[in-house]
């Protein structure tokens, strides 16, 4: 059972990048064009990790964030906020949000996976046990 992943971003291109890479990397991934709708995916999907953008319409990443964590299943969830590059998020807001990793863009969708492999923790193996006779 692969992990699944929600990427949350109101650019087409960006999450056509990031879901192809994270697919051909064997990832189940799911989207949301803004952070109303990635609530409500959130909450329909529980994924195991998230990947939002920070600039959004109707809700930025960090308050998408920050009504995820009102949600009881979403205490153990990572969250990786993807951020224009020299737009400055304050350090509290992400503590506040629990964000695990802040990318700033542009990012390489390499650089995504890496991050996304460091933040999910390795699925244990199924390993069947002999019977003896």
């Amino acid at each position: 059972m692969a992990y699944k992943i929600l990427v949350v971003d109101d650019e087409a291109h960006i999450l056509h990048v990031v879901s192809l890479k994270l697919c051909k990397a064997g990832l189940d991934v799911i989207t949301a064009q803004d952070g109303e709708e990635g609530l409500e995916t959130f909450l329909a999907e529980h994924p195991d990790l998230i990947i939002t953008d920070f600039q959004m319409p109707r809700m930025t990443g960090v308050e998408f964030c920050k009504e995820v964590r009102r949600q009881e299943q979403a205490h153990h969830v990572p969250v990786i906020l993807l951020t224009a590059r020299g737009f400055d998020v304050d350090p509290s807001e992400i503590m506040a949000a629990d964000i695990a990793a802040v990318l700033e863009k542009p990012f390489s969708p390499q650089e995504v996976l890496t991050r996304v492999q460091q933040l999910l923790p390795e699925k244990p193996t199924h390993v069947s046990a002999e019977v003896q006779p």
